[in-house]
């Protein structure tokens, strides 16, 4: 059994508490016995029947749950650098979707990648993603949008869940957007989305979620309660692309649909933000996609005053957030949406695990829970995220083992 010593602070993001309390331990021992966590708690407490257990030097380094990143697109194929362009001359992300680009260009790009090519281009982003401390990864499809290519996708994150020492959590996304070929039969694509690939890809358990893009330029709150109440049936518990570019109620059906979360949300109201907080759906803040497309960032102090849990995620995709820098998503935040270092690492570990269903076993340091932990060379959590550096993460444990 090791046991990690030399830490200057742990911070063990345990569930208690508020979203800036991370239950921060000054000289602390943490203990594994392969993938779980034995004991963690200040050194000067240490069991004295551990003093044979071998001793590791953290440097005085700071300790934390390893990240999870609850938020990505992380298999596609092609980039969409030609757009970044057009944003930055004036063009707005509504115009260049209207104009047949946006997500529809990368599903082109998708479609015509193998499956082959997209496990070892996403397995070189994940790898990427696990260097700058990310232990947890959810995954979703939604650029291939048609049933054979939404299965390729899903198929590449199982695969990559084989591969990687990391844990991979799929989320099926055909209802990304309306597919060219069915641009004038919308209601034909929801009934092949309810009908054909829910079931199959439920059959084949290649997912945990059902997500959907809630937006003027995607589908309507209609046409979402038939898709996530068509993904529940079917064991696919609920999640949402809500409220990114206009309020259309999407907290709120977010609720009413029991979601594990509603991801964007920087025009949410109030009514909404409350309706979450009664039901526990936790709220994804993702700045990277409010910095690249120059759009007010959610208000996350707003949404912490309702009492809603906020998570930080990348949102890694090759067009409206093409970084997959989770530190980075965290310092933003800080600096666009008014979050603590703090609470933005509550966002990044516990939080983040709740949006996934899996805070019973990860997002923080406690006893029984998986052994995902990150050394980070900064003094405090407030030195870390206000010191943004390509990469302060020194060593990252996932399962008990030095990745």
């Amino acid at each position: 059994m090791p046991v990690l010593i030399n830490i200057s602070e742990l911070n063990s993001c345990r569930d208690e508490g508020g979203q800036g309390d991370v239950h921060p331990i000054a000289d602390a021992a943490l203990a594994w016995i392969d993938d779980r966590i034995e004991w963690v708690g200040p050194r000067r407490d240490l069991p004295a029947e551990y003093a044979a257990y071998e001793m590791m030097d953290a440097g005085g380094a700071l300790v934390v749950p390893g990240l999870i990143d609850c938020h990505t697109h992380l298999a596609f194929g092609g980039w969409r650098a030609d757009e970044f362009e057009l944003r930055c001359r004036g063009t707005t992300y509504q115009e260049i979707a209207a104009a047949g680009g946006g997500i529809l260009n990368t599903v082109e790009a998708t479609r015509a990648a193998s499956e082959d090519d997209l496990v070892v281009r996403a397995g070189a982003f994940a790898r990427e993603m696990m260097r700058l401390g990310v232990t947890t990864m959810e995954c979703k499809s939604g650029y291939g949008l048609s049933t054979d290519e939404e299965r390729k996708l899903l198929r590449v994150y199982r695969r990559l869940a084989a591969e990687l020492p990391v844990e991979i959590v799929p989320t099926f996304l055909g209802a990304h957007t309306v597919p060219p070929e069915y641009r004038d039969r919308r209601a034909a694509y929801v009934e092949l989305l309810c009908i054909e690939m829910i079931p199959g890809i439920a059959a084949e358990g290649l997912a945990d979620f059902c997500d959907i893009f809630l937006e003027t330029s995607a589908f309507t709150v209609s046409e979402a309660r038939e898709v996530l109440n068509a993904g529940a049936a079917h064991g696919l518990r609920p999640k949402l692309h809500a409220d990114q570019l206009t309020d259309g109620g999407g907290a709120l059906f977010a609720s009413e649909v029991g979601a594990a979360s509603a991801d964007h949300l920087e025009f949410a109201s109030r009514e909404g933000m409350r309706a979450m907080a009664a039901t526990g759906v936790v709220a994804v803040n993702l700045p990277i996609a409010s910095l690249y497309l120059r759009q007010p960032p959610l208000d996350a102090r707003a949404f912490i005053e309702e009492g809603v849990c906020v998570a930080v995620a990348t949102d890694f995709n090759p067009g409206s957030a093409p970084s997959y820098h989770l530190p980075l998503a965290m310092t933003l935040a800080c600096t666009m949406s008014r979050m603590t270092p703090a609470e933005a690492l509550k966002g990044a570990t516990i939080y983040a695990a709740r949006a996934l269903n899996r805070a019973d076993r990860i997002g923080s340091l406690e006893r029984g829970k998986r052994a995902d932990f990150v050394l980070v060379e900064a003094s405090s959590v407030n030195h870390w995220l206000y010191h943004f550096r390509p990469n302060a993460v020194r060593a990252v444990y996932a399962s008990g083992m030095r990745l």
